[in-house]
């Protein structure tokens, strides 16, 4: 590492770590007066200063592990674990020291390169980390890689059948992580979520506050994409192959508000 690399470290280490005193503070404050006033006013400078920070971290890249991090550290879960906006303030606080903490921690194990821009240093940055189910994760994230390759391939059928593999699959962790019994109140079909069509899941997900409407847009190739082979069903069209990567997308939004 050069001299000028170090001095630029150092530089974040030592802006990061006035972030974490201040943050102390207030959060000492807030937890003693969650309406104190002047507090809620600095911490809003202070979030503020916070984000400028991680952006210059970050790149500007919104993917990246600590943009990420920053975003969630606003939202709480339900008890359903759907995502929504409105922690308190102390706890938002103390989420953004974590994030401080790490990004302090990155930087202090760099051991060349400059300031990581859209390359992340630390946890690299992962599109389906709100899968509840572990083991699923990995595979969803090497089937999205494949999507796309495929439809720069021009090979649209295997991008859309690709992307609503996907689709399918996370709706179906949400779904199952919601429970039966919570889903009940929303009005089910028989049987197990396991059993259900890939419509079904998807309006139950829908009618039951999970996803919004963006599935409204599926092309019907889409829709009967588990359709077995032998039956006829319509050319895949470039068109077909993009608008259901944007439904993935749009899903992916509205299962992890934090992106």
């Amino acid at each position: 590492m050069d001299l000028s690399q170090h001095a630029q470290i150092e530089t974040y280490q030592t802006h990061l770590n006035g972030l974490v005193r201040r943050g102390r503070q207030l959060h000492e404050t807030l937890e003693a007066d969650p309406s104190d006033a002047a507090a809620i006013t600095a911490t809003r400078a202070w979030q503020e200063d916070c984000g400028v920070t991680i952006n210059q971290l970050s790149g500007g890249s919104k993917a990246h592990w600590l943009a990420r991090s920053f975003s969630g550290a606003f939202l709480k879960r339900s008890e359903g674990g759907v995502a929504v906006v409105g922690a308190a303030p102390a706890e938002i606080v103390q989420r953004l020291l974590d994030v401080l903490d790490r990004a302090v921690s990155t930087l202090s194990q760099l051991d060349k390169g400059s300031i990581p821009s859209t390359s992340a240093q630390g946890p690299a940055p992962h599109r389906f980390d709100f899968v509840h189910n572990p083991d699923l994760r990995p595979v969803v994230e090497e089937a999205y890689k494949d999507s796309r390759r495929a439809l720069e391939g021009k090979d649209y059928e295997q991008s859309m059948q690709t992307s609503c593999g996907i689709l399918e699959a996370i709706v179906t962790d949400a779904l199952e992580h919601r429970g039966l019994s919570v889903l009940a109140a929303s009005g089910l079909p028989a049987g197990k979520i396991a059993d259900w069509s890939f419509n079904t899941r998807l309006a139950v997900a829908e009618k039951s506050g999970l996803i919004r409407g963006g599935c409204a847009r599926l092309p019907e190739a889409a829709r009967t994409y588990r359709e077995q082979a032998d039956v006829e069903k319509p050319a895949v069209t470039e068109r077909d192959a993009r608008v259901t990567g944007q439904v993935l997308h749009v899903v992916m939004r509205d299962l992890d508000p934090g992106r």
